[in-house]
């Protein structure tokens, strides 16, 4: 899979942008604020059909303008795809493939498959385990479009159940047949989604170690990635009903897949407590590795990917090992993002790699061919 060409019109900080990829590496420079990083959001938005830093499409509109539109020029398989994303303040956000309207958002993703290393990833470790289940949410819906149609089941489900446990509450009477309709429907997407996160995990992991290994090199570190669920061992629709006093009690859905967590551990202890600043950042960029690899075997289809700042955030040794993973071949086209031009010109000349240089200076492109 390709990008070939990059349009955005009042998405972010960018008014008007019209980008033309030729080669697999791809580089945005400049200053901080210049807009690198909305670029490599751009990208993501094709996929996802939503912003990775920014979730109200308000406020990814051009300060002053009523909207945004995204487009992409896509080359999968030796056809040519073209991507809308668009969104108009007060309307319905629109996405079109080769002109023609999606019906589903959930249809598209996984169509155009990328992976995105940023700095915020370090919140996967620091914070609640929301974050870690969007991780995972977001590799398996890129891979399994019924996964994402039962996610967004069961989330509408769990929404609904919670307001009518608030509403017997006002009320001081119960209706245990509603009650056990949304049960059932809850309990249905449940037991889907925790199967699949319980099988994905046990062939992700083994590739989530052999690039912790290959980043860490000689160093006897044991890493792992444990499923903690209310559902393991446990019928879903059962623990619901034995649990239904205490829900209405507390007026919320106390069990299910909503409270899933993904434990990061380091030698067998949490990593968050005993892992310095290097291993949780080859912790994260392994993950993001592991993510990569994954997508790109089940889909058979490199994704592609976005590295944002990264060689501001690793020590030499680390960018080495990652530059040498670019080299062999193992990704498809990459987007970088860097705020001093002449570093990433030193580390891909250092991996003989050739680039295409974007730098933007006061809100224009300049490009330069990094050539070995």
């Amino acid at each position: 899979m390709f990008l070939q060409k990059l349009r955005l019109y009042n998405f972010k900080n960018h008014e008007e942008a019209s980008l033309i990829f030729e080669g697999k590496i791809n580089c945005f420079l400049g200053r901080n604020g210049s807009g690198k990083t909305n670029l490599l959001d751009a990208i993501y938005y094709l996929s996802f059909t939503k912003s990775a830093i920014n979730p109200y499409d308000l406020q990814n509109i051009n300060y002053g303008q009523a909207g945004f539109l995204i487009k992409g020029d896509f080359k999968v398989e030796d056809k040519q795809k073209e991507v809308v994303c668009s969104y108009q303040q007060g309307e319905k956000k629109v996405i079109r493939e080769d002109e023609q309207e999606g019906s589903r958002f959930s249809e598209h993703v996984g169509k155009y498959p990328v992976v995105l290393i940023a700095p915020q990833d370090i919140e996967l470790i620091w914070d609640g385990s929301e974050l870690r289940r969007r991780f995972f949410d977001s590799l398996i819906s890129q891979l399994d479009r019924f996964y994402l149609e039962n996610l967004i089941t069961y989330n509408h489900q769990l929404k609904q159940r919670n307001s009518l446990l608030r509403a017997f509450a006002e009320q001081g009477k119960v209706d245990s047949d509603l009650l056990e309709t949304y049960d059932t429907k809850l309990a249905e997407a449940g037991e889907y989604i925790h199967k699949v996160r319980k099988e994905l995990l046990i062939s992700f992991v083994p590739k989530f170690n052999k690039h912790y290994d290959f980043l860490v090199q000689e160093a006897k570190e044991k890493v792992d990635i444990q499923y903690k669920s209310d559902l393991t061992g446990a019928d879903f629709i059962s623990l619901l009903r034995k649990n239904r006093q205490r829900d209405l009690l507390l007026q919320r859905t106390t069990s299910g897949i909503h409270r899933d967590d993904f434990l990061f551990t380091l030698n067998e202890q949490e990593l968050k407590r005993v892992g310095s600043q290097g291993q949780q950042k080859s912790f994260l960029i392994s993950l993001k590795l592991a993510e990569f690899q994954t997508i790109a075997e089940k889909k058979n289809l490199k994704p592609i990917l976005l590295l944002d700042d990264i060689f501001d955030k690793l020590d030499d040794f680390r960018i080495h090992q990652l530059m040498m993973l670019v080299s062999q071949g193992t990704f498809g086209q990459m987007f970088i993002t860097d705020a001093r031009q002449g570093r990433s010109e030193q580390i891909l000349k250092e991996a003989g790699l050739n680039a295409r240089l974007f730098v933007l200076e006061n809100r224009t492109f300049k490009e330069e061919w990094l050539e070995i």
